[in-house]
């Protein structure tokens, strides 16, 4: 995953080559390959190269044509475009080369032929604009500013904080998405400073500036056959080519292995194209973490079985000795953002050290697997879609099978489908209770709708209910990816199997019966891998998962509170001190607690202090409550003797 910086001033002042070498040192550890630039009149360019495919390795960013572009991605359907460039290009041509062609004869419309993993700016001298665009699902990200006439952009966002001369305000919004269910991807944490949405590019000139949605799915595109073999053929078929394109690199590749279905059907699928000649990566390691005093995590048994199919073992990271959080914020590799950390610095060097003695460059990830391939077993989208369609009989029949699995009277699920659709829905929000999870009640209800995720209701009228649904899940992916930062010492580029744009087009085509079905969560998947992935994983339950909140020391935080400490986050008018107060001593009394909400304001606050210190931020205008010194109102009793 390359580093691209870029600066232009549309008032037609020239870019001062020292902007450039003050991000150098924050770009450098990001792309240790090289480096490219160009400052010129009014724009000025930095990249860092981080190679992960042979063709990578001969391209010379940033690209001059008529347009200069600078591109950090993967292009996975080179052969198709190569054929609709005919003579442009050839077939040794770089990713890049075949993208300013593409840009050359198709224009914008050529951001909906890249599939892959990419973001890309381009600026164009003849008309002074500066275009910025993401790939569908927005793996990549892509930062910028605009400050009067001048544009500054980023692939991370340490540059456009640390180098911009002032302070920022707080987006709230950012943090109250992060505090739940993740923000919205155009979304940072800084007032001004923005990201280009998925699927998406950003067309700016002197005093304009739009959005635009270049693709989005076809809620008419449907596959229908006659056979359930011929849904698993083609299931089979478009796995493995994702798969095929995710194991292209000229380095080996490191994959999750948890044990679960997704990591174990990408690890042996991967596995049997390596046997037949299909893949370019050199090899492929693994790696697993287990916890044997935990029985809820008990994945050692089923990624050893994994191993032991392809006669490898991989590395195994002890992950009992895993915080929740961090005692301080240094131990994350950024503070432009409180997503920059969550584990152990234990697990992380674990990791970290694996990948730099075995040479690993890209890492592949079971993300998205749960989301696009039935991993939830819910049957409100497949009964919804027979109701709409007014398939009576399929839906008595579902209807049934449902409720015996579900051991509930049909009427009750026919209720529940049926309210589903009605346009106030019955019962309450879940923004009702994040008051309870230590939050301001004022600033609950100040962003209802981003603490519920966003939630909109099934519309009985437009594309079918399971299309709305996986839309749906598909932007929690997006918000999901939108926060996650890069990996650092050493860098590594993250590739999602699960997340090939033409898979989830055919998963998004097929019914939903396809995917699941009563008493079977992933249907297609478990009968399209028979043969490929052990019985032993396709035939066990849904893996269990507890957070661990509980398990992580808080000394460090307890005793940063006990010396009178103020909390930033009240400060800013997030967190109710005495709530959080509560929750504090809930904790430390072994008592149940909103383990994630909770540990995600250790997380900002953690944030608010490094930032707010460097002057990043711009500290709230009102003095601190006296309630936010909760020295004296913490008094908690032994928890043996609780």
């Amino acid at each position: 995953m390359s580093i691209q910086f870029g600066r232009c001033n549309f008032d037609g002042k020239s870019v001062d080559p020292a902007d450039l070498d003050r991000v150098r040192p924050v770009l450098a550890p990001y792309g240790p390959d090289g480096e490219g630039r160009i400052c010129r009149d009014n724009q000025g360019i930095l990249y860092r190269a981080f190679d992960t495919t042979k063709e990578s390795r001969r391209e010379i960013q940033p690209h001059i044509s008529a347009s200069v572009l600078t591109w950090d991605g993967r292009l996975d359907n080179r052969e198709e475009l190569i054929h609709l460039l005919a003579d442009e290009v050839e077939s040794t041509s770089t990713d890049l080369e075949i993208v300013a062609k593409s840009y050359e004869r198709w224009g914008t419309d050529s951001f909906a032929k890249l599939i892959g993993d990419w973001a890309l700016s381009i600026w164009n001298p003849r008309d002074q604009s500066l275009l910025l665009a993401k790939d569908f699902l927005g793996t990549r990200q892509l930062y910028y500013s605009i400050e009067q006439d001048e544009v500054t952009w980023c692939t991370i966002l340490e540059p456009l904080v640390l180098c911009a001369g002032h302070s920022f305000k707080l987006e709230e919004e950012y943090v109250a998405g992060w505090l739940s269910f993740f923000p919205s991807p155009h979304l940072t944490p800084y007032v001004g400073i923005h990201a280009v949405p998925p699927s998406s590019f950003v067309r700016l000139t002197k005093g304009e500036h739009t959005i635009r949605k270049y693709w989005d799915f076809n809620p008419a595109a449907r596959i229908i056959y006659r056979q359930d073999s011929q849904y698993e053929e083609h299931f089979r078929i478009a796995f493995m080519k994702s798969i095929r394109r995710r194991l292209r690199s000229d380095s080996p590749i490191v994959a999750e292995l948890s044990g679960g279905m997704d990591s174990s059907s990408i690890v042996c699928v991967a596995d049997d194209m390596m046997a037949r000649g299909l893949a370019e990566t050199p090899r492929l390691d693994t790696i697993s973490y287990y916890d044997d005093s935990d029985p809820n995590w008990n994945e050692r048994p089923y990624f050893s079985i994994v191993e032991a199919k392809r006669g490898r073992t991989g590395c195994h990271v002890d992950a009992s000795s895993e915080e929740s959080f961090p005692s301080q914020f240094e131990s994350a590799s950024s503070i432009a953002s409180p997503t920059s950390f969550g584990t152990s610095g234990d697990v992380d060097r674990a990791y970290a050290s694996y990948r730099m003695s075995q040479g690993n460059r890209v890492l592949l990830s079971g993300t998205g697997g749960d989301e696009v391939a039935g991993g939830v077993p819910t049957p409100f989208p497949e009964l919804q879609d027979l109701l709409v369609e007014l398939r009576f009989g399929a839906l008595a029949h579902q209807l049934k099978l449902w409720a015996l699995e579900k051991r509930q009277p049909w009427f009750w699920l026919l209720r529940d489908v049926i309210g589903q659709l009605l346009p106030c829905r019955i019962g309450g929000n879940a923004w009702e209770k994040v008051p309870e999870a230590g939050l301001r009640p004022s600033f609950a209800k100040r962003h209802r709708a981003v603490l519920s995720g966003y939630e909109s209701r099934t519309k009985l009228l437009g594309p079918l209910p399971s299309f709305q649904a996986n839309i749906s899940a598909l932007d929690m992916l997006r918000r999901q990816l939108g926060c996650s930062a890069l990996a650092l010492s050493p860098p590594c580029e993250t590739r999602f199997p699960f997340l090939d744009r033409n898979l989830v087009e055919f998963l998004y085509s097929i019914p939903r019966e396809q995917l699941v079905r009563p008493g079977q969560r992933r249907s297609l998947l478990r009968r399209a891998l028979v043969g490929i992935v052990p019985d032993e994983i396709l035939n066990r339950r849904r893996k269990a998962y507890v957070s661990r909140f509980m398990t992580g020391p808080i000394g460090p935080w307890i005793g940063s509170i006990e010396r009178g400490e103020p909390l930033l986050t009240a400060l800013f008018h997030m967190v109710d001190a005495e709530a959080f107060c509560e929750l504090l001593k809930g904790v430390i009394r072994y008592q149940q607690v909103p383990n994630v909400i909770l540990r995600r304001i250790f997380y900002v606050e953690l944030w608010l202090r490094a930032v707010s210190k460097r002057g990043i931020l711009a500290t709230a205008s009102s003095s601190l409550p006296t309630s936010c010194h909760i020295r004296d109102s913490l008094h908690v009793a032994d928890p043996s003797k609780a």
